[in-house]
């Protein structure tokens, strides 16, 4: 990340599940599950101050201050505790909400801020962006980037000359980035997280039609978009048309790798990704997302194969949407 001038390992880990949304999960394992996380190798780690209202940023910063010689680097999120009107994207607001992801990660400057997603029409106002290059000039962040929903807001963001990173949903289920965004972030030094890699699980290849979803779950409350952009669960693809998909993409997949590792490797061979922040639960995921990053490239006939399932099936549902 050429803007942010930091080396990051090429799987990151997002801890959007350590907070909230996604059932439970308890401190034991939300420590275990950081922990093994830097024994795997992994050193950027995403997370947000609407993650279960500052728990898991909570978390990420006991995780800095008992591993402080590691050369971690955690990129936080702003914006996504208020109405999303763009009014409430203006300097108080972010000085507030700097104070607030500072106490909670234990840190006086944070590495990477990001706007959560706002409205689009955030992106036009040059007041943010002054306002975000003063908390730089002021120590209060490093770097600054945005986390957005469509191909259209990353490409605008990625015209501010002092953007450090886009954040943006790319998946074997989402492959329009690939068209603009990844060139244009590549041709201005941005970098891309991608987000959503394994389309809320559906690409671990672990869920069929009678799994169940537990009420406290976006998987279940949110899959069409009743509680914030439905793009979020599932990639925005319909639960049972990713069903198909998958078991069509499990013929692509070598004997010595889990489709979630394959999943991850799609995206890790795309040219412009900077890192990718698959979300895990317990240790054990977390160790075979990293070990992804040892797998070989996929292959010509790998990759082909993964457009055509995505042309056939998924392009229908969410090209013309993000």
């Amino acid at each position: 990340m050429e803007r942010l001038d930091f080396s990051a390992g090429v799987v990151g880990l997002g801890t959007w599940q350590l907070g909230a949304d996604w059932g439970e999960v308890d401190a034991d394992a939300a420590h275990a599950t950081l922990d093994a996380a830097v024994e795997a190798g992994v050193n950027f780690f995403d997370t947000a101050d609407a993650y279960g209202d500052g728990r898991s940023e909570q978390f990420c910063g006991e995780l800095l201050a008992h591993h402080p010689d590691a050369g971690l680097l955690v990129a936080t999120k702003m914006g996504r505790r208020v109405d999303q009107l763009p009014e409430n994207y203006n300097r108080d607001n972010f000085l507030a909400w700097n104070d607030r992801s500072r106490k909670n990660l234990g840190v006086e400057t944070i590495d990477l801020v990001q706007l959560h997603s706002p409205p689009s029409e955030v992106y036009e106002d040059d007041a943010v962006f002054e306002a975000l290059d003063e908390m730089v000039e002021t120590g209060r962040i490093r770097a600054y980037g945005v986390s957005v929903e469509t191909s259209a807001q990353a490409l605008t963001a990625i015209a501010r000359p002092n953007l450090a990173t886009v954040q943006i949903i790319l998946n074997a289920f989402r492959l329009k980035p690939l068209d603009q965004v990844l060139p244009a972030a590549r041709d201005a030094g941005v970098g891309i997280i991608a987000r959503v890699p394994l389309a809320s699980g559906l690409l671990s290849g672990r869920y069929d039609e009678n799994t169940v979803f537990p009420a406290n779950d976006h998987r279940n409350y949110n899959r069409h978009g009743e509680a914030f952009d439905v793009g979020e669960t599932f990639a925005g693809v319909p639960f049972e048309v990713g069903l198909d998909a998958v078991r069509e993409l499990k013929g692509l997949v070598g004997p010595d790798m889990a489709l979630s590792q394959f999943a991850l490797r799609w995206v890790i061979d795309q040219q412009g990704v900077s890192v990718v922040i698959p979300g895990a639960r317990n240790p054990e995921q977390v160790r075979q997302n990293a070990a992804s990053a040892e797998q070989p490239p996929l292959s010509e006939e790998q990759l082909a194969g993964v457009r055509e399932v995505y042309d056939r099936l998924i392009r229908p549902h969410v090209q013309d949407r993000w």
